[in-house]
């Protein structure tokens, strides 16, 4: 009885065993599947960065996406956007600039003896950009301007007008572009046709400018709050010169430093281009102006006081002997002698750190008066 008792317990424990064997086998062959799953999902996460592990579609296609266009999105592919649980900062809408920007000085002391090399005004200057161009980093300006001079040989006016006008210019908060319009060659200079190649190619480098100043490099503002916009009326800034003993010298005057629109300017079909030598022009302008149901806007005079720097009068300007007979005239020939007849070459653009220089050849003037 013993020994049956004896030998079906040693099978029963036999039996035991072997289960606990079977046990264990399948639980290794379980173990190492599910490592082998394991450890070809961190193999594809290490080699693909965690974001295509996450998004692997939307990784790909956005991957594609910015090797032609680098602003490109996944959701301008088709795939909608993942929700970020933190977005990335967005660049703060600016307001606009105020009608009386605020760090304005007022009147201004006006000297022309010390010496005034381009490097100094450059220092000077330093967040205006290479051609001449600003734009205020704090506040959002209304209109674009483009100042445009009328220049020859005037190197030691232009860097006087630099010192005073850039630092003027960013107070009032404008953004804006300086540009040297430089008459080729020694043939008899014309302003006002000068004035029409700057504002042509002005708009060629920049379409948005809508406001245009021109104005003569040997005048200076001694106020800035006479602010260099423009208005619902062309606008005359220069109307107190110190040559004039600061006063206007007629009502019809319009020289100097003015500003118009770029629809204003259109509409009096731009400036005449037959005014060759010293005067006339201005007069010229002011007709159109007037002729056109337009007025002139003018500042306070107290504000509107001007510095001439001293100079002779400048070789081949000498007056115009013709400029009266024009004058009268203007209504005949402003339809066809302007912006839209006015013929030119370039001949250099040059941008340089405070301006843009562009050279041209505006020809020469005829042997004899047009008629008409």
């Amino acid at each position: 009885m013993s020994r049956l008792l004896g030998g079906t317990l040693e099978r029963v424990c036999k039996a035991v065993l072997l289960l606990c064997l079977l046990h264990f086998l399948v639980a290794v062959i379980l173990y190492f599947d599910v490592y082998a799953q394991h450890l070809a999902f961190f193999s594809r996460f290490s080699a693909r960065g965690p974001a295509r592990a996450l998004h692997p579609a939307a990784s790909s296609s956005s991957s594609s996406s910015n090797c032609s266009r680098p602003n490109a999105t996944a959701s301008s592919s088709g795939l909608p956007e993942v929700p970020s649980a933190r977005p990335g900062p967005t660049a703060p809408m600016l307001p606009p600039c105020p009608d009386s920007p605020p760090g304005l000085v007022g009147r201004l002391l006006i000297e022309f003896t010390s010496p005034m090399p381009l490097e100094r005004v450059q220092r000077e200057n330093p967040g205006v950009l290479m051609g001449g161009r600003y734009t205020p980093p704090d506040c959002t300006p209304a209109q674009t301007v483009a100042v445009i001079i009328p220049f020859r040989h005037r190197e030691h006016h232009l860097r006087y007008w630099l010192h005073y006008l850039h630092p003027i210019l960013r107070r009032q908060r404008l953004r804006y572009g300086v540009y040297v319009i430089n008459q080729h060659g020694e043939d008899t200079f014309n302003r006002a046709k000068l004035l029409n190649v700057g504002f042509l190619e002005a708009l060629k480098e920049d379409a948005a400018y809508d406001c245009f100043i021109f104005s003569d490099v040997d005048l200076v503002p001694m106020d800035d709050r006479n602010l260099y916009r423009c208005g619902d009326q062309p606008r005359h800034f220069a109307i107190a010169m110190d040559k004039f003993g600061f006063r206007l010298p007629y009502a019809g005057y319009f020289g100097g430093v003015s500003g118009l629109s770029k629809a204003q300017f259109l509409r009096i079909n731009g400036f005449p281009n037959e005014y060759w030598g010293w005067g006339g022009e201005d007069d010229d302008i002011f007709n159109r102006i007037s002729l056109t149901g337009m007025k002139i806007s003018r500042p306070d005079i107290r504000i509107g006081r001007y510095r001439m720097i001293k100079h002779d009068r400048d070789k081949h300007n000498e007056p115009n002997p013709q400029r009266f007979t024009k004058i009268q005239n203007t209504k005949l020939t402003m339809k066809r002698d302007g912006i839209g007849s006015v013929r030119y070459q370039v001949l250099e653009v040059s941008r340089q750190p405070l301006f843009t220089n562009i050279t041209v050849d505006i020809g020469r003037p005829p042997s004899w008066p047009p008629r008409g």
